[in-house]
């Protein structure tokens, strides 16, 4: 099959790429959608750039929490491999970007927080990667509650967290390309192998009854993982997307961020492509289910853009 040259992004600032591009680049694919992709949706209205919130230390990613109505954002606070004791987790109000407490998250000098990752919610939990582990924090109070070691594994990069429909906690780990199972009874490898393309955000799909993985060494594919069956796929493409970080699902989409193009894709088994052009690299994303915002983290600007996606249908 003959295919179109890969997508090139224009080097002019567009916040947001024009809905006929997104058409030209589902045309230039050509053939049917893989059976296992979803089903393909109408293209996204434009999104809207709103006012970024700030304050922070190297925010590399950002959780709404719909009871509490705030984001968690963690924060590197310096070289996200130096182990250094300055790790944290802010604390915001999603109506009006406030900080309501800056140190919402922090270690203990037993168990030190080095530089906030991806994070995960399960019941009163907030679960946040860091360099040797996981830790566990009140999402009220934001008291360490736990953290599980995960330095027997040896693993690379501990990077993204999701929570399994049976409860489980799963992390990344970009570097060794695995997938680890984070369980009372201790962690252990659930997937790896570098056809993962060395996993960088993950999440769950109650519609597909599997992960989607944001791969970090993969360019234009996303891949699937059925942890019931083990089986892996890469049923969706978005052209010039590699260095994929954080992800989620709005109105048919799944929305990923790309740091190679400095980008947001929105994709689908029909049109992909760019959709958001952020300001800097983006990391892992974090989505206002309320109000149906995106939040998208920037290290470099020390500070978590917002974006109005267009409303209509529900996120997830």
């Amino acid at each position: 099959m003959t295919r179109c040259p890969p997508f090139r992004a224009s080097r002019r600032p567009h916040p947001v790429t024009p809905l006929a591009t997104l058409l030209v680049l589902a045309a230039c694919q050509g053939g049917e959608p893989p059976a296992d992709a979803p089903a393909q949706q109408p293209a996204l209205a434009a999104a809207q750039r709103l006012a970024p919130l700030t304050g922070f230390d190297g925010p590399e990613s950002a959780l709404y929490d719909p009871d509490q109505d705030v984001w968690f954002v963690s924060n590197f606070n310096g070289p996200s491999g130096d182990l250094d004791a300055n790790g944290y987790v802010a604390r915001v109000n999603a109506e009006d970007g406030a900080v309501e407490a800056l140190r919402f998250a922090v270690g203990t000098e037993r168990h030190p927080f080095h530089a906030g990752r991806g994070m995960a919610l399960q019941g009163d939990t907030l679960w946040v990667a860091d360099a040797g582990g996981v830790h566990a924090f009140h999402r009220g109070t934001g008291a360490q509650l736990a953290f599980v070691d995960m330095s027997d594994l040896e693993p690379g990069f501990l990077n993204d967290l999701a929570v399994g429909p049976d409860g489980t906690l799963y992390a990344t780990d970009t570097g060794r390309s695995a997938v680890y199972r984070v369980r009372p009874d201790g962690p252990g490898v659930a997937v790896e192998g570098g056809e993962l393309g060395s996993p960088n955000g993950i999440h769950w799909s109650a519609e597909e009854q599997a992960f989607w993985l944001a791969p970090w060494n993969l360019e234009d594919e996303i891949v699937r993982w059925d942890p019931a069956t083990g089986a892996l796929s890469r049923p969706l493409r978005t052209p010039g997307a590699t260095r994929m970080d954080g992800m989620a699902w709005w109105q048919g989409y799944l929305l990923v961020a790309s740091q190679a193009d400095s980008a947001i894709h929105a994709v689908s088994a029909g049109p992909s492509g760019p959709y958001i052009r952020t300001g800097g690299r983006p990391a892992d994303l974090g989505l206002d289910t309320r109000r149906g915002r995106l939040a998208v983290p920037v290290v470099a600007m020390n500070q978590v853009e917002i974006w109005q996606l267009p409303t209509g249908g529900a996120g997830g």
